[in-house]
């Protein structure tokens, strides 16, 4: 099909989250994607941030195409092979003992606040509180949009869940002053992106973080 015809097509049966470009995507090879018509293009925007080695790069496809022909799912009652080598690997090259394996950033951002708030019952039951920087972006579940501190992503999706508190990026004292004896976690980006691309100075990021060690966040 053409993009005319694909693009009326996905406008019938899809619900959409954004108001689309009218073109419909149909292949792609490292830095260059093609539409349904056959035009090319330069993808600037990695798919959608996660296309690091490009489009269908060959060592890729064959893992993908490995891995499909051993096993194509298993449930997480079970031990998976390649599943914790990965898990090795990455602990291996970088701050983390343990993995979470996830399928988005929301989930991923879910499972944390589950985990800082288990800790938090864990030091007496009433430390449930998160707090998150203005400006920031975790997500579009209802309890990653309240930690997400922009009204324009919250709008018409309430109530939300309580428990989340925010404050200034980049400013120590105003976090600071956020935090309470219900605090159990400060989450926060180290680079904002939804937020207008606002660098996390070295500073503030070591020092919040002896901070909250020092006061068990």
């Amino acid at each position: 099909m053409n993009n005319r015809r694909v693009v009326r097509l996905d406008k019938k049966y899809v619900m959409h989250t954004y108001s689309r470009i009218p073109i419909a995507m149909e292949r792609g090879e490292g830095v260059r994607i093609w539409d349904s018509d056959g035009k090319e293009y330069l993808d600037f925007i990695s798919g959608i941030g996660v296309n690091a080695v490009g489009h269908c790069h060959p060592e890729i496809v064959k893992a993908i195409e490995s891995q499909l022909k051993k096993l194509l799912h298993c449930s997480n009652l079970y031990h998976i092979n390649p599943q914790a080598k990965l898990a090795e690997a990455l602990c291996e090259v970088s701050f983390a003992d343990k993995v979470f394996f996830s399928n988005s950033g929301a989930e991923a951002n879910e499972a944390a606040i589950k985990l800082a708030r288990r800790f938090g019952s864990k030091l007496g039951g009433r430390r449930y509180e998160i707090i998150t920087m203005k400006g920031s972006f975790h997500g579009r579940t209802l309890a990653t949009l309240k930690a997400t501190a922009q009204t324009k992503y919250q709008n018409g999706f309430g109530p939300f869940p309580p428990g989340f508190k925010y404050a200034p990026f980049n400013d120590l004292k105003g976090v600071k002053k956020a935090i309470s004896s219900k605090t159990c976690a400060v989450m926060l980006e180290p680079i904002q992106g939804e937020g207008g691309i606002n660098v996390a100075s070295e500073t503030f990021i070591r020092e919040l973080r002896q901070f909250c060690h020092k006061e068990e966040i």
